[in-house]
């Protein structure tokens, strides 16, 4: 509704404007992904961590930045949605060479995106809860028309059908060299990062992770490259930060609501 979106910023003149002031201030609009505002929440009582993810971006536009959303006042914010403790895995799998003298060919990877009901349902829940976000008092005087899904899409098969032409990876994938104990015949490497099998070979990145991470892989990625470097070197592991953990506060009735309170205007009605 109002002209504070980062639409007027936009135009190839402006892009090179904030270009040339990033470089010769390092300060301005350039100097940021816009990213600033995010949140976790979970979709559902009985689950413990929050599993959904929101990120916040005063400008609605496609992933790549290529595709600005229209709206009546050419003004527009977004919210991205994810659910993050999917259930759906995916493979990597070696493809056979076309003759002994060829190159070795690419694997086959396979994301296998959305192949359990679950990860459904929670893209469901995580789109109603950002529709309730910005539904609040709060938002009055920013929110107008929603763009997408749009307003008439309510029902689980037509957010459904949003979901099949709009969801995206985030470009996060991980774990397909499960760390694990060599009786674990998913596993690839231990835990000095050494790979089953094979010497002087090791694995630092996000695909040793075991299960998925609850959130962007960048900080759980660099612990794990710092873990793995004191063990090459032989450096003593920290020891576990038991103040810390106790510190991290969870709802104490995390298996019977979704949430601590009743918001001001209640959009959805919590079904997951």
């Amino acid at each position: 509704r109002r002209p504070v979106s980062l639409a007027l910023h936009l135009s190839p003149w402006r892009k090179a404007a904030l270009g040339a002031q990033w470089l010769l201030t390092r300060n301005g609009l350039g100097a940021t992904n816009h990213f600033e505002a995010g949140g976790f929440v979970r979709s559902r009582a009985g689950v413990e961590w929050p599993d959904v993810q929101l990120h916040f971006l005063p400008v609605a536009m496609s992933y790549d930045g290529k595709t600005v959303a229209a709206s009546s006042t050419g003004h527009s914010l977004q919210l991205h949605v994810g659910y993050n403790r999917s259930s759906s895995r995916g493979s990597v799998t070696p493809s056979a060479p076309l003759s002994p003298s060829a190159p070795p060919p690419t694997p086959i990877v396979r994301f296998n995106y959305m192949s359990q009901e679950d990860d459904w349902r929670g893209f469901r829940a995580a789109i109603r809860i950002a529709r309730e976000i910005v539904a609040q008092p709060a938002f009055d005087s920013l929110i107008g028309d929603e763009i997408q899904p749009g307003a008439k899409a309510q029902t689980d098969n037509e957010l459904d059908e949003f979901l099949v032409e709009h969801l995206e990876s985030a470009y996060h994938p991980c774990g397909t060299c499960k760390l694990g104990p060599k009786t674990d015949p998913l596993s690839v490497i231990g835990p000095s990062g050494k790979v089953h099998g094979v010497g002087r070979l090791r694995v630092a990145d996000a695909s040793i992770f075991p299960s998925i991470p609850n959130g962007n892989l960048n900080a759980p990625t660099i612990m794990c490259a710092e873990k793995l470097s004191d063990a090459i070197l032989g450096v003593p592991p920290l020891l576990e930060d038991l103040v810390g953990a106790a510190a991290t506060w969870v709802d104490p009735e995390w298996q019977t609501r979704q949430r601590e309170r009743r918001p001001m205007r209640q959009t959805w009605d919590g079904r997951y």
